[in-house]
Protein backbone atom coordinates (compact mmCIF):
# COMPACT_ATOMS: atom_id res chain seq x y z
CA UNK A 1 0.00 0.00 0.00
CA UNK A 2 2.83 2.38 0.89
CA UNK A 3 4.46 1.73 -2.52
CA UNK A 4 1.22 2.51 -4.34
CA UNK A 5 0.89 5.78 -2.44
CA UNK A 6 4.42 6.82 -3.40
CA UNK A 7 3.81 6.04 -7.10
CA UNK A 8 0.54 7.98 -7.04
CA UNK A 9 2.30 10.99 -5.49
CA UNK A 10 5.04 10.91 -8.16
CA UNK A 11 2.46 10.72 -10.95
CA UNK A 12 0.62 13.69 -9.50
CA UNK A 13 3.80 15.75 -9.25
CA UNK A 14 4.70 14.94 -12.89
CA UNK A 15 1.25 16.01 -14.06
CA UNK A 16 1.52 19.27 -12.14
CA UNK A 17 4.96 19.93 -13.69
CA UNK A 18 3.62 19.34 -17.21
CA UNK A 19 0.69 21.66 -16.57
CA UNK A 20 3.03 24.33 -15.21
CA UNK A 21 5.31 23.94 -18.24
CA UNK A 22 2.39 24.31 -20.65
CA UNK A 23 1.19 27.36 -18.78
CA UNK A 24 4.67 28.92 -18.81
CA UNK A 25 5.06 28.17 -22.54
CA UNK A 26 1.71 29.76 -23.18
CA UNK A 27 2.75 32.89 -21.26
CA UNK A 28 6.00 33.09 -23.30
CA UNK A 29 4.05 32.68 -26.54
CA UNK A 30 1.71 35.45 -25.41
CA UNK A 31 4.68 37.69 -24.72
CA UNK A 32 6.25 36.93 -28.13
CA UNK A 33 2.99 37.40 -30.03
CA UNK A 34 2.70 40.97 -31.47
CA UNK A 35 0.24 43.17 -29.67
CA UNK A 36 -2.28 44.30 -32.30
CA UNK A 37 -2.87 47.45 -30.31
CA UNK A 38 0.80 48.41 -30.23
CA UNK A 39 1.93 50.60 -33.19
CA UNK A 40 5.00 49.50 -35.15
CA UNK A 41 7.87 52.00 -35.50
CA UNK A 42 7.62 54.21 -38.55
CA UNK A 43 9.76 52.96 -41.47
CA UNK A 44 12.84 54.94 -42.43
CA UNK A 45 12.02 56.91 -45.57
CA UNK A 46 13.81 56.80 -47.86
CA UNK A 47 15.62 53.59 -46.94
CA UNK A 48 18.73 54.57 -48.92
CA UNK A 49 19.75 57.81 -50.54
CA UNK A 50 22.85 57.71 -52.76
CA UNK A 51 25.14 60.68 -52.38
CA UNK A 52 26.42 62.91 -55.13
CA UNK A 53 29.18 61.36 -57.25
CA UNK A 54 32.60 62.54 -56.13
CA UNK A 55 36.07 62.43 -57.61
CA UNK A 56 37.69 59.04 -57.26
CA UNK A 57 39.98 58.75 -54.27
CA UNK A 58 43.43 60.03 -55.10
CA UNK A 59 45.22 57.32 -53.17
CA UNK A 60 48.90 57.30 -53.89
CA UNK A 61 49.93 54.65 -56.44
CA UNK A 62 46.30 53.52 -56.91
CA UNK A 63 44.75 53.25 -60.39
CA UNK A 64 41.25 52.03 -61.15
CA UNK A 65 39.62 50.20 -64.02
CA UNK A 66 36.30 48.59 -64.82
CA UNK A 67 34.93 46.13 -67.36
CA UNK A 68 32.33 47.22 -69.90
CA UNK A 69 29.12 45.43 -68.87
CA UNK A 70 26.85 46.67 -71.64
CA UNK A 71 27.58 48.26 -75.03
CA UNK A 72 27.81 52.01 -74.64
CA UNK A 73 28.77 55.19 -76.44
CA UNK A 74 31.72 57.19 -75.15
CA UNK A 75 30.91 60.89 -75.43
CA UNK A 76 33.14 63.95 -75.60
CA UNK A 77 31.42 65.30 -72.44
CA UNK A 78 29.19 63.83 -69.67
CA UNK A 79 26.11 64.62 -71.69
CA UNK A 80 24.06 62.20 -73.81
CA UNK A 81 23.79 64.89 -76.49
CA UNK A 82 27.57 65.41 -76.70
CA UNK A 83 29.43 64.04 -79.77
CA UNK A 84 30.22 60.33 -79.68
CA UNK A 85 33.96 59.64 -79.58
CA UNK A 86 33.65 55.87 -80.02
CA UNK A 87 31.47 52.95 -79.02
CA UNK A 88 32.51 50.41 -76.42
CA UNK A 89 31.77 46.73 -76.85
CA UNK A 90 31.79 43.90 -74.34
CA UNK A 91 34.87 42.17 -75.76
CA UNK A 92 38.34 43.03 -76.99
CA UNK A 93 39.40 41.83 -80.45
CA UNK A 94 41.05 38.87 -78.69
CA UNK A 95 37.73 37.84 -77.16
CA UNK A 96 38.48 38.82 -73.54
CA UNK A 97 36.30 41.12 -71.38
CA UNK A 98 36.82 44.75 -72.37
CA UNK A 99 38.32 46.88 -69.56
CA UNK A 100 38.70 50.65 -69.50
CA UNK A 101 40.94 52.73 -67.27
CA UNK A 102 38.88 55.01 -65.04
CA UNK A 103 40.10 58.61 -64.77
CA UNK A 104 37.31 60.62 -63.12
CA UNK A 105 33.60 60.74 -62.19
CA UNK A 106 31.04 63.47 -62.51
CA UNK A 107 27.30 64.05 -62.47
CA UNK A 108 26.24 64.53 -66.08
CA UNK A 109 23.88 66.97 -67.72
CA UNK A 110 21.16 64.33 -67.32
CA UNK A 111 21.65 64.22 -63.54
CA UNK A 112 23.21 60.75 -63.66
CA UNK A 113 26.75 59.64 -62.76
CA UNK A 114 29.25 59.51 -65.62
CA UNK A 115 32.81 58.22 -65.78
CA UNK A 116 35.74 59.49 -67.84
CA UNK A 117 37.80 56.62 -69.25
CA UNK A 118 40.86 56.08 -71.40
CA UNK A 119 40.02 54.71 -74.83
CA UNK A 120 41.93 52.15 -76.88
CA UNK A 121 41.55 54.09 -80.12
CA UNK A 122 43.54 56.42 -82.35
CA UNK A 123 44.67 59.02 -81.76
CA UNK A 124 46.48 57.60 -78.75
CA UNK A 125 45.58 59.36 -75.52
CA UNK A 126 41.89 59.69 -76.39
CA UNK A 127 39.39 59.77 -73.54
CA UNK A 128 35.61 59.76 -73.34
CA UNK A 129 32.68 59.87 -70.94
CA UNK A 130 30.37 56.88 -70.42
CA UNK A 131 27.41 56.39 -68.12
CA UNK A 132 28.43 54.66 -64.90
CA UNK A 133 25.75 52.02 -65.42
CA UNK A 134 27.59 50.74 -68.51
CA UNK A 135 30.53 49.58 -66.39
CA UNK A 136 31.02 46.91 -63.78
CA UNK A 137 32.54 47.41 -60.36
CA UNK A 138 35.79 49.26 -59.91
CA UNK A 139 39.03 47.31 -59.61
CA UNK A 140 42.15 48.83 -58.07
CA UNK A 141 45.79 48.17 -58.99
CA UNK A 142 48.92 49.52 -57.35
CA UNK A 143 51.36 48.61 -60.09
CA UNK A 144 52.74 50.69 -62.95
CA UNK A 145 54.89 49.72 -65.94
CA UNK A 146 57.28 52.28 -67.42
CA UNK A 147 58.87 51.68 -70.83
CA UNK A 148 61.96 53.80 -71.40
CA UNK A 149 62.38 54.10 -75.17
CA UNK A 150 65.82 55.64 -74.85
CA UNK A 151 67.31 53.14 -72.44
CA UNK A 152 65.34 50.21 -73.92
CA UNK A 153 64.23 49.19 -70.45
CA UNK A 154 61.01 48.20 -68.71
CA UNK A 155 60.47 48.96 -65.02
CA UNK A 156 57.56 47.60 -63.02
CA UNK A 157 56.78 49.28 -59.71
CA UNK A 158 54.33 48.34 -56.96
CA UNK A 159 53.34 51.05 -54.48
CA UNK A 160 56.19 53.10 -55.93
CA UNK A 161 58.87 50.47 -55.35
CA UNK A 162 60.67 48.72 -58.20
CA UNK A 163 59.86 45.01 -58.35
CA UNK A 164 61.15 44.20 -61.85
CA UNK A 165 63.54 45.75 -64.33
CA UNK A 166 64.33 44.18 -67.69
CA UNK A 167 65.67 45.06 -71.17
CA UNK A 168 63.19 45.36 -74.04
CA UNK A 169 63.08 45.56 -77.80
CA UNK A 170 60.84 48.24 -79.31
CA UNK A 171 59.64 49.46 -82.71
CA UNK A 172 62.11 49.81 -85.56
CA UNK A 173 62.44 53.12 -87.45
CA UNK A 174 59.17 53.69 -89.30
CA UNK A 175 57.35 51.40 -86.87
CA UNK A 176 58.03 53.33 -83.68
CA UNK A 177 56.40 52.27 -80.44
CA UNK A 178 53.94 55.08 -79.58
CA UNK A 179 54.52 57.30 -76.58
CA UNK A 180 51.84 58.09 -74.03
CA UNK A 181 49.83 56.82 -71.09
CA UNK A 182 48.04 53.50 -71.63
CA UNK A 183 46.90 50.48 -69.64
CA UNK A 184 47.00 46.68 -69.79
CA UNK A 185 43.80 45.35 -71.37
CA UNK A 186 44.33 41.60 -71.21
CA UNK A 187 46.75 38.74 -70.69
CA UNK A 188 47.10 36.00 -73.31
CA UNK A 189 49.00 32.72 -73.46
CA UNK A 190 49.21 29.38 -75.30
CA UNK A 191 50.36 30.86 -78.58
CA UNK A 192 51.06 28.39 -81.35
CA UNK A 193 53.77 30.65 -82.72
CA UNK A 194 56.98 30.88 -80.65
CA UNK A 195 57.36 34.43 -81.98
CA UNK A 196 55.22 35.76 -79.14
CA UNK A 197 56.79 33.74 -76.36
CA UNK A 198 54.86 32.12 -73.50
CA UNK A 199 52.81 35.15 -72.43
CA UNK A 200 51.58 38.38 -74.01
CA UNK A 201 49.83 41.43 -72.63
CA UNK A 202 47.54 43.54 -74.78
CA UNK A 203 47.60 47.27 -74.14
CA UNK A 204 45.39 50.18 -75.13
CA UNK A 205 48.21 51.64 -77.25
CA UNK A 206 47.74 51.63 -81.03
CA UNK A 207 50.40 51.80 -83.70
CA UNK A 208 49.64 54.62 -86.18
CA UNK A 209 51.75 52.73 -88.75
CA UNK A 210 50.02 49.35 -88.41
CA UNK A 211 46.37 50.28 -88.74
CA UNK A 212 45.84 47.62 -91.41
CA UNK A 213 47.04 44.84 -89.11
CA UNK A 214 44.51 42.36 -87.67
CA UNK A 215 42.46 44.04 -84.93
CA UNK A 216 43.90 47.42 -85.86
CA UNK A 217 47.52 47.31 -84.71
CA UNK A 218 47.34 47.15 -80.92
CA UNK A 219 50.70 47.32 -79.18
CA UNK A 220 51.47 44.21 -77.17
CA UNK A 221 54.08 43.28 -74.60
CA UNK A 222 55.26 39.73 -75.22
CA UNK A 223 58.08 37.22 -75.21
CA UNK A 224 60.21 36.23 -78.18
CA UNK A 225 62.04 33.38 -79.88
CA UNK A 226 64.91 35.79 -80.66
CA UNK A 227 66.32 36.82 -77.28
CA UNK A 228 69.51 37.88 -79.06
CA UNK A 229 67.60 40.90 -80.45
CA UNK A 230 66.73 42.18 -76.96
CA UNK A 231 67.48 45.00 -76.28
CA UNK A 232 67.01 46.60 -79.67
CA UNK A 233 64.79 48.49 -82.10
CA UNK A 234 63.50 45.66 -84.22
CA UNK A 235 59.72 45.22 -83.82
CA UNK A 236 56.68 46.61 -85.63
CA UNK A 237 55.78 48.61 -82.55
CA UNK A 238 55.28 45.89 -79.94
CA UNK A 239 57.47 45.59 -76.86
CA UNK A 240 59.46 42.37 -76.74
CA UNK A 241 61.02 40.83 -73.64
CA UNK A 242 63.13 37.76 -73.10
CA UNK A 243 60.97 34.83 -72.07
CA UNK A 244 62.21 34.57 -68.46
CA UNK A 245 61.47 38.29 -68.06
CA UNK A 246 57.96 38.10 -69.51
CA UNK A 247 57.20 35.16 -67.21
CA UNK A 248 58.38 37.20 -64.23
CA UNK A 249 56.26 40.14 -65.42
CA UNK A 250 53.22 37.87 -65.74
CA UNK A 251 53.57 36.90 -62.07
CA UNK A 252 53.67 40.51 -60.94
CA UNK A 253 51.55 42.64 -63.29
CA UNK A 254 47.73 42.43 -63.25
CA UNK A 255 45.28 43.58 -65.90
CA UNK A 256 44.48 47.28 -65.53
CA UNK A 257 48.07 48.26 -64.76
CA UNK A 258 48.95 51.70 -66.18
CA UNK A 259 51.63 51.63 -68.89
CA UNK A 260 53.69 54.77 -69.47
CA UNK A 261 55.77 54.76 -72.65
CA UNK A 262 58.25 57.55 -73.21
Amino acid sequence: MRRRAVLAALAGATALALVAGWASSGRRADRDRPDPGRALPAPVAPAFTPGEPVALGAGRYVSRWAVVRRPAAAHAAPDPSAPVVTRLGLRTPEGTPNPVAVVARRTGADGRPWVRVRLAILPNGSEGWVRRTALGGYNAVRTRLDIDLRRLEATLTRRGRTVLRAPVAIGAPGWETPRGRFYVRNRLSRYRSPTYGPVAFGTSARSPAATDWPAGGYVGIHGTDRPDLVPGRVSHGCIRMRNPDIRALARLMPVGTPVVIG
